[in-house]
């Protein structure tokens, strides 16, 4: 799972300008959502299309994730307590997972619906009407999922990145509605609109699907190793420079934020003042080259039998 170029943005996590754009972005995401979900219903009605049908039924769980997704980033700012001592950001990646599950419960039933009125028979009116609502919708998700996109990642938001990604998935099954309607429109032939409504169904699968993979590969504390690299990287060059070393490096995102702890190597004798203060050091460095929300933690051993010792202390416990 890639959330490095998430992560990188992260820095401005803790900033009151990131947080207001945030809160911005969703309330304007709830608003649209609903404005889209009226004009789609009516389209329906007008229309009695499968097709635009199933654009309104993907806008009906729209606006429920977004519910969930504006609680989740308010959740997901609380700090840190004693029922939650690693914080509450874990909430993102349940977020989407949340999301992405809708997504698929919606696909499942544009597929239903579509097939079932296609076997009980078609009838469609007003089309040129429901074309010219439908194509207004995709251009106004179109500009809100290039938008939630831009603000999730400039802001660290994996929340609003999943929101975005949704809005976007909106905007192809509008797409696939508005040529459907339209082949209706040119042939005269009425399947085109549930096949139109199938394809859309199929794309909304394969989005939630993504997010679904998504939210797990997080929840799992799955590795990156775009963002491994550049930790080992950064460490490399700031450890070389205190002449020590390090090795057993372990990261972990948590939202938005970046849990890193790893063992720092010292030369035998060195005053244990010295060694926190070399690693302190050390610990700073690597957060200004990778500016973000980052809780680190380091474990201070002599380079010298420091295998030995960890053999001795495990011993007990084979």
């Amino acid at each position: 799972m890639k959330n490095l170029t998430i992560l990188l943005n992260a820095g401005q996590y803790d900033n009151p300008n990131a947080v207001k754009d945030q809160r911005f972005a969703m309330n304007l995401s709830v608003a649209t959502g609903l404005l889209m979900l009226f004009g789609k219903s009516y389209a329906f009605l007008i229309t009695g299309s499968m097709a635009i049908l199933s654009d309104a039924a993907e806008s009906i769980v729209h606006i429920f994730a977004v519910g969930f997704a504006a609680y989740s980033l308010h959740l997901s700012r609380r700090p840190p307590d004693k029922t939650h001592p690693y914080g509450h950001e874990k909430i993102s990646y349940f977020s989407a997972g949340m999301e992405g599950g809708l997504i698929i419960i919606a696909a499942l039933f544009i597929m239903f619906s579509a097939i079932s009125k296609w076997m009980s028979g078609l009838a469609l009116q007003n089309l040129s009407t429901g074309t010219i609502y439908t194509g207004l919708a995709a251009a106004i998700n179109g500009w809100l999922g290039l938008y939630l996109l831009h603000k999730g990642k400039k802001t660290g938001s994996l929340i609003l990145v999943a929101n975005g990604k949704h809005v976007l998935t909106d905007v192809w099954t509008s797409l696939g509605v508005i040529i459907g309607l339209m082949l209706v429109l040119l042939t005269g032939r009425l399947e085109f609109d549930p096949i139109a409504a199938l394809l859309a169904a199929s794309n909304i699968l394969w989005t939630g699907a993504r997010l679904i993979r998504q939210s797990v590969g997080g929840l799992m504390d799955e590795g990156d190793p775009e963002l491994e690299a550049a930790i080992t990287r950064a460490l490399e060059e700031e450890s070389a420079l205190h002449n020590v070393s390090f090795h057993k490096l372990r990261y972990r995102t948590i939202g938005t934020s970046l849990w890193v702890d790893v063992h720092l190597l010292f030369p035998g004798g060195m005053v244990l003042d010295e060694a926190h203060r070399i690693a302190s050091e050390i610990e700073g460095a690597v957060h200004k080259k990778l500016p973000v929300s980052m809780y680190f933690v380091t474990h201070l051993e002599p380079i010298e039998e420091h295998d030995e010792a960890h053999e001795r202390a495990e011993a007990p416990h084979r």
